[in-house]
């Protein structure tokens, strides 16, 4: 107990509490996107992701992503139900172990959180919850060990990864394009346009992502420290520079900018700076939000060529951005801001180059493959979508018997009136 050092305890519970705001953040955030007859279910993927990883962080999660290595491809058994795991410190930190082991299960808690963007408005609750599960056990937890753990075979390559460029971002990127495909895309997609009910509901939930992102990247640092400082201005700086970015590139392709245009470019500047936020200077992160910015945009776009229905862009914004920032990390570290990182390529250290594009291309190919072969099990199981009369008649009432509006009822015996539809909004898909 004498190893617990006060500073770096209080920063991390801080930081915990941070991250976990971020998940009613993000339902918020992709709430406000979707119609009114989805709101609910909506908030729900994310908050029930929230409970659920919770439970299966504490019984096994934990213990495959940080338990003893085996192989360096997977934890032991050794933390199974917490065992161990108490207020002694964490190996190689200055703060208890059950506190670290919490400030991980957020981050394990919101990524399968993000992968509902793209199926939002036609999955059901019940593949929703056994998809969930079985993602954070064989996806995620894996791939925590690979960049994270001591031993993770790709961080002993020499792969970097400060907050979850690949084990947050590009894991839940790809899982949602992998979604998009096999569920296939909304009744209507693409000839109707799907407007979102509530875009200031959107803005709410962003600001609530940008703030609690201080604690996702800040407080990977583990410490009150330089690095931690470090990781946060970098993260404003990125996050400023690609909704910039995101909003001239709006300006100039329709003369006009749209708020939900600006609140995507910061979400994939923060995105994009998280693997290295720790780990490269603060002007490099202006240079990594600019790139965000650019690179994300056509991310988003991609979907209109490709004709696969991301329903609310978690691929164009956290795979791309994911994957962009990892690389831009390979070209970018500096160990003059982190000596226990790296060199870039940028300093003429090509190693460190090909491990990040090893430890991406491998991420990537394992995530595609058994994202797909879990969502196979689950449609097979239980089903992966609703029927269509209750995507059109919408996932709140005929999945959760709640509507999230019902406006007229304030008087008893008085109907309720119809909930209010969105007003179709020009500048939508020009924000998009």
């Amino acid at each position: 107990m004498n190893d617990i050092n006060a500073g770096d305890t209080g920063w991390l519970l801080v930081s915990t509490a941070l991250v976990l705001i971020m998940m009613p953040g993000l339902a918020l955030f992709y709430g406000g996107l979707v119609r009114t007859k989805n709101v609910l279910s909506t908030f729900m993927h994310t908050l029930v992701a929230l409970g659920l990883v919770t439970l299966q962080w504490v019984v096994i999660g934990y213990s495959l992503a940080f338990g003893h290595d085996v192989g360096g491809v997977i934890g032991g058994f050794d933390h199974v139900l917490l065992a161990g795991v108490g207020l002694a410190p964490r190996a190689g930190t200055a703060v208890p172990e059950l506190l670290f082991m919490v400030y991980q299960m957020m981050f394990a808690a919101i990524t399968p959180a993000l992968i509902s963007g793209a199926f939002a408005e036609r999955m059901s609750f019940k593949g929703f919850v056994v998809f969930t599960l079985l993602w954070t056990t064989f996806v995620y937890d894996p791939l925590a060990h690979w960049l994270w753990a001591p031993g993770g075979w790709l961080a002993a390559r020499g792969a970097l990864d400060f907050a979850g460029g690949i084990v947050v971002h590009v894991s839940s990127g790809f899982s949602a394009l992998v979604m998009a495909v096999v569920l296939g895309s909304r009744l209507g997609h693409p000839r109707e346009r799907f407007i979102p009910h509530n875009l200031t509901m959107t803005l709410l939930g962003a600001g609530l992502l940008w703030f609690g992102w201080f604690g996702f990247n800040g407080g990977s640092a583990l410490a009150a420290n330089g690095t931690a400082v470090l990781a946060l201005v970098n993260s404003q700086l990125a996050a400023a520079a690609a909704a910039l970015t995101w909003m001239m590139v709006d300006i100039s392709r329709w003369r006009r900018s749209g708020s939900l245009g600006y609140a995507s470019g910061f979400v994939a500047g923060l995105a994009t700076i998280t693997p290295g936020a720790g780990f490269v200077a603060p002007m490099a992160a202006c240079v990594v939000g600019v790139v965000a910015g650019l690179a994300c945009y056509m991310g988003v776009l991609l979907k209109e060529r490709l004709h696969y229905d991301d329903t609310l862009d978690a691929f164009g914004v956290h795979g791309v951005g994911g994957t962009v920032g990892t690389l831009l990390l390979g070209l970018m570290a500096s160990k003059t801001w982190n000596p226990s990182g790296a060199d870039g390529l940028w300093t003429g250290s090509t190693a460190f180059m090909r491990s990040q594009l090893v430890a991406v291309a491998v991420s990537i190919v394992f995530v595609l493959l058994v994202t797909y072969g879990l969502a196979k099990l689950v449609q097979a199981l239980v089903g992966l979508r609703v029927d269509s009369d209750v995507e059109r008649e919408g996932l709140d009432t005929n999945l959760h018997g709640e509507e999230g509006y019902a406006f007229g009822a304030t008087r008893a015996g008085q109907p309720a009136a119809e909930p209010m539809r969105a007003v179709a909004e020009p500048a939508f898909e020009a924000s998009r």
